[in-house]
């Protein structure tokens, strides 16, 4: 018989999953272990997403430290794991699912990855620059035959990024770069999935089919199966209305409320990667609008949720200029003025700022309050440099 769940109990379960409660340490590759995957992606507003994810869960901490830990440490690399994702290098074999897939889609080399292939077994490394540049023409997607070969080469598990310099990939050969152990490992489908959500459901501490199989993108019909290998525990939650699993070593821990600071997050966070799940989870309706026109816009280009108390209680939309945290637009419930002030005034104190404007606050009876807060506000941790 499913254990039940109360709402409540499945929030603190998914925020405690995700390392929001831990005691805060300053290691970002026991953070990686504790996430298994932490998404990357090019915008950066406030700073780039990775670095979000860190400095709502660690200690104050540089994005020097962070690149010197994930790229460069051999304790981790690039890989489509989520999205494009660090995660940690002992995840290697787990992945052997999907760079069987790229191979079954792309089975045969071509002549520019086997000249790839050579000037890596020569060079060691080599960048998009090193291959003759990235793109063709402006537009992120439009890759150049060069970019375009060695990403397959990448996904099929032939090479690996296991480093960054100016945010570009450096590529080398798999056989060089992932540890001798781990390539000697050949793990079928089925063990694949059962190991990756088994992961999965302790990031997320209770989840559906599809949120088992979002984490790591894994095929929605095998999760059942994989959850009773993995030996997850099944519970139901009122108002999910379907199937859920928990790990059972979340089930063995004390769910008091979740006890956090308030943080804004990453629109990239892995606690809100599945639009659907916040829904459920949080009753919080997120969706990102950088790639949508401005005058389409509902809450801004780079939307960032605030996090306080165990609910998801508002969200901003920042830019940094200069020493100036400026927020365009900010939403919130008027319960949570304080934990916005604080949540402001704390991010702009790691991103190196000295002040924090608003332009606009929805809804207009909390601009005076929140602005008097912030006044009164000082951040929970000593400042860092988070750009």
């Amino acid at each position: 018989m499913a254990l039940e769940l109360s709402a409540a109990e499945a929030r603190t379960l998914a925020i405690t999953a995700q390392g929001l409660t831990a005691r805060r340490h300053r290691d970002p590759l026991r953070l990686l272990e504790q996430l298994s995957a932490i998404q990357i992606d090019t915008i950066s507003v406030m700073a780039r997403s990775h670095e979000l994810v860190a400095f709502s869960r660690l200690a104050p901490i540089s994005a020097a430290e962070l690149a010197r830990a994930w790229w460069g440490s051999g304790g981790s690399f690039e890989y489509w794991a989520h999205a494009a994702c660090i995660v940690p290098m002992d995840l290697w074999p787990l992945f052997a699912w999907r760079r069987r897939r790229y191979r079954r889609r792309w089975p045969e080399r071509t002549a520019q990855q086997e000249a790839i292939l050579a000037q890596l077994r020569g060079a060691g490394s080599v960048t998009t620059t090193d291959l003759g540049g990235a793109r063709t023409k402006p537009g992120w997607w439009e890759w150049s035959p060069s970019k375009s070969a060695v990403e397959q080469l990448l996904a099929r598990g032939e090479v690996v990024c296991t480093e960054r310099r100016g945010f570009r990939r450096v590529y080398r050969l798999a056989d060089d770069a992932v540890p001798r152990r781990l390539l000697d490992i050949d793990m079928d489908d089925v063990a694949c999935f059962a190991a990756l959500t088994g992961r999965a459901a302790a990031h997320l501490g209770v989840a559906t089919a599809d949120d088992l199989a979002d984490y790591f993108r894994l095929p929605v019909a095998v999760i059942p199966s994989a959850a009773e290998a993995a030996g997850l525990s099944p519970v139901t939650v009122p108002g999910w209305g379907r199937r859920a699993w928990a790990d059972p070593a979340a089930l063995g821990r004390p769910m008091r409320a979740p006890r956090h600071r308030p943080v804004l997050l990453s629109p990239f966070d892995s606690l809100i990667w599945h639009r659907p799940r916040t829904e459920r989870v949080f009753g919080f309706r997120h969706r990102l609008e950088a790639y949508t026109p401005a005058p389409r816009r509902e809450h801004g280009y780079f939307v960032m949720p605030l996090l306080a108390s165990g609910r998801l209680a508002g969200r901003v939309d920042p830019r940094r200029e200069g020493r100036v945290l400026r927020v365009l637009k900010l939403s919130l419930q008027p319960h949570a003025v304080a934990a916005m002030a604080e949540a402001l005034r704390t991010a702009a104190a790691w991103v190196g700022c000295e002040d924090v404007v608003i332009d606009e606050v929805l809804p207009l009876g909390c601009a005076a309050p929140l602005r008097h807060a912030l006044a009164r506000a000082e951040p929970t941790t000593p400042s860092g440099d988070g750009g």
